[in-house]
């Protein structure tokens, strides 16, 4: 199937990137903040891929690292996870937290994903313990840059997460109202889906 995607990044946004190939086809790419906080300000671009077909919909999800596209599909396969879940683990911990919570079976740190309950955090655990054990990870920093329109991103990120545009709003100003000014794009949706 579609392996990677190399082109012209058109479009980007905390939630998903439009990127047109040289044949003049653009693919719409749903991504983690950790792909959106790797991409920075490059112009020609190359995300890994993976195409998931349902009976009603088709739809890519890009990855900036081959650690990352590895882990969905990790995530993906326990009972439960589907793909937008899966894209919201990796959008609130970074590679090494997920890798390190399963490793370590410290099932808060999972729980602590919105939508993730206690028996799916375990369920994550036990299907993927052995499996971590046997996969290389090495240690994820987040890259994080400031910019003015923040808040306005976060938002739209979080809307297009499937988040109700007012509550996620009151959630974001309460963050900046309390010290978060100087956060990235990422730490600010990070904290809101924890508070969400």
């Amino acid at each position: 199937m579609i392996t990677y995607i190399k082109g012209t990044l058109v479009e980007k946004n905390p939630a998903y990137i439009v990127i047109e190939t040289a044949g003049g086809v653009a693919y719409f790419l749903h991504i983690s903040l950790n792909t959106f906080s790797q991409i920075k300000d490059e112009k020609e671009l190359k995300l890994l891929t993976h195409f998931v077909v349902k009976e009603d919909s088709q739809s890519l999800y890009g990855f900036y690292e081959e650690e990352e596209r590895t882990l969905f599909r990790m995530l993906i396969s326990v009972n439960g996870i589907g793909p937008n879940t899966a894209l919201l683990i990796l959008s609130s911990l970074t590679i090494s937290e997920v890798v390190n919570a399963i490793s370590t079976e410290n099932v808060r740190t999972i729980q602590a994903v919105k939508g993730v309950g206690t028996k799916t955090a375990q369920r994550i655990i036990i299907d993927l313990k052995n499996k971590i054990d046997k996969t290389s990870f090495t240690n994820q920093d987040n890259f994080s840059f400031n910019n003015n329109n923040n808040k306005i991103e976060a938002l739209s990120a979080l809307v297009s997460l499937g988040f109700a545009k007012n509550p996620a709003e009151k959630v974001l100003d309460k963050i900046i109202k309390e010290g978060g000014t100087d956060l990235s794009i990422e730490d600010l949706i990070k904290r809101a889906l924890k508070l969400l």
